[in-house]
């Protein structure tokens, strides 16, 4: 896997690890672009804390600024990185389905062989 798609990756998993940033995301998912005093109206985060959480969420891609009127910044959802966290993630999925396909035959297997009698009464 490039370096390049691990570092979004990365970025992307970082950003997603917040419970604010998630939810931060899924209003502008949900209502469009909006500014941080939209956000901050809408969700119980302050306005301060919001654009903290937005500049990180700039950095890691997952929005992009654009002037709005009277010099108000409005945040507007990017789905590129948010592709290729799941790009790295089946990625992953696709390396663990050859062992675990494996590991679950190997079961199936040993669950359905004859097991030995046990020996009572046998002393060593």
């Amino acid at each position: 896997m490039p370096p390049d798609v691990e570092a979004v990756a990365e970025q992307v998993f970082i950003a997603l690890a917040d419970p604010s940033r998630r939810a931060i995301l899924a209003a502008l998912a949900s209502g469009g672009p909006a500014t941080a005093t939209d956000l901050a109206d809408r969700l119980p985060i302050t306005r301060q804390a919001i654009a903290k959480h937005l500049a990180l969420l700039a950095e890691a891609g997952l929005v992009t600024a654009e002037p709005g009127e009277r010099r108000r910044v409005r945040y507007r959802l990017r789905s590129a990185p948010m592709r290729v966290a799941q790009q790295f993630l089946a990625a992953l999925a696709r390396d663990w389905d050859g062992p675990l396909g494996a590991l679950k035959d190997h079961l199936d297997r040993s669950a359905a062989a004859p097991r030995p009698p046990e020996i009572r009464g046998h002393r060593d």
